[in-house]
């Protein structure tokens, strides 16, 4: 990978989205005339040098390829400005479930499969992504691909887990052990985000859109019952569970009680998405025993 050392190789086209540490904008190499992405990292403390969600980002593209992860082409520095150039692609799946009046059962098979490879190598090669999000999957149109993209909150982990801040998700596919203060944590965060990522594809709405932290829990306990003891070991000992929580009972059959509705998937599809928002992390279904599932069974790659 070649790293320009000047901006002017690069003429910014229009502004087209702001991710968790920058703009974004769509730009034409001037060498090759190729249209590319031109993410700009803000340098709020130039004092304190190249931000490190910035060197977390670089480092971890640096080391993860897979076709469904955006490849980064290339970095733009100087003392005062950091850009990072990605390959330009249509649309980002939220704008994108927008455009089309909804998402056929096949097309949204194909996505998630490309999703949880893609998350799969992630997480097989230890990087949990922390910010799993419509904004964050890039669709490309004409091949009826998607990427993962935006890597500013990604963590490189290891054995045994660091605590890590909670600050992290957007709200509405933010896992449940992090809503209630669990600093601790590993990849079944992701699994959670792409579940509710899954749900939104299918019923072209958000599964779970609180407007703050407590009206979000309340929206999950709504649908997924209060958790307890018996289905979710040591969560009355996380920091911010309350006993005086209200109780909604525990669907006893939770893929029906997601299929009222989620009338867009098929019952093996309901499953799938079941077992990746389980309330216990350390039973939710992984990437990997995803794509092993039966909803799968008649999908080619």
């Amino acid at each position: 990978m070649d790293f320009a050392q000047s901006e002017e190789r690069y003429q910014k086209l229009e502004k087209i989205g702001e991710g968790t540490y920058g703009l974004v904008y769509k730009a034409r190499d001037n060498q090759t005339g190729e249209i590319v992405a031109l993410k700009k990292i803000r340098m709020d403390h130039e004092d304190e040098g190249t931000p490190s969600t910035a060197i977390r980002e670089i480092s971890l593209l640096k080391e993860v390829q897979h076709p469904n992860i955006v490849p980064l082409k290339d970095i733009v520095y100087d003392e005062s400005r950091l850009y990072l150039i990605f390959d330009f692609v249509d649309l980002d799946l939220k704008k994108y479930m927008e455009i089309v009046p909804q998402l056929d059962r096949m097309q949204v098979k194909k996505f998630i499969n490309q999703m949880l490879q893609a998350l799969n190598y992630c997480h097989q090669n230890r990087v949990i992504h922390r910010d799993l999000k419509p904004q964050n999957i890039l669709v490309d149109i004409q091949q009826q691909n998607t990427q993962i993209a935006d890597f500013g909150l990604a963590r490189a982990f290891g054995l045994p887990l660091k605590t890590y801040t909670h600050e992290v998700i957007t709200l509405w596919y933010r896992a449940p052990e992090i809503l209630l203060g669990q600093r601790q944590y590993s990849t079944p965060v992701d699994i959670w985000s792409l579940g509710c990522i899954f749900a939104e594809m299918a019923q072209k709405r958000p599964l779970f859109c609180g407007d703050s932290e407590i009206d979000q829990i309340f929206k999950i306990f709504k649908i997924m019952g209060t958790p307890k003891e018996s289905t979710w070991p040591g969560v009355s000992t996380l920091p911010d569970f309350k006993s005086t929580f209200p109780r909604w009972s525990t669907p006893t059959n939770p893929a029906a009680t997601l299929g009222k509705d989620i009338s867009n998937l098929c019952p093996l599809g309901l499953d799938l998405l079941s077992k990746m928002i389980v309330y216990n992390p350390y039973a939710r279904i992984t990437a990997e025993e995803a794509l092993k599932h039966a909803y799968f069974d008649d999908f080619n790659n």
